[in-house]
């Protein structure tokens, strides 16, 4: 997995790291749970092949910001999210995981 260092991306304070097309981009050093996080995005994504992943991301972080008003949490509960969050830790979860694993994440909670 290629990791590109700056300063911009991603934008704002509390973010460190973002997968855009399999690519992360982090604003510092990135350790072995934000890569294993990533790269369950990227998982992600070649499930969805890669444009549907980023619609579907967008539809539903606006479905919950509508729900819950706050873009942290919309951001916290996007499915996608939820499962990278949830495995993280598991640095064999990528080997194991079943596809469309997030489809288990998607129901709302308040």
């Amino acid at each position: 997995m290629r990791i590109v260092y700056n300063r911009i991306i991603p934008f704002g304070p509390r973010f460190l790291a973002i997968n855009l097309f399999g690519i992360i981009f982090a604003k510092g050093e990135c350790d072995s749970v934000t890569i294993n996080h990533e790269m369950i995005h990227t998982d992600q994504m070649k499930e969805l092949c890669y444009v549907f992943f980023y619609l579907l991301y967008v539809i539903e972080w606006a479905a919950r910001f509508v729900i819950y008003r706050d873009y942290m949490k919309a951001y916290r509960r996007i499915s996608f999210e939820t499962e990278a969050y949830a495995h993280q830790d598991d640095m064999n979860y990528i080997k194991d995981r079943k596809h469309f694993a997030f489809l288990r994440y998607i129901r709302i909670k308040k």
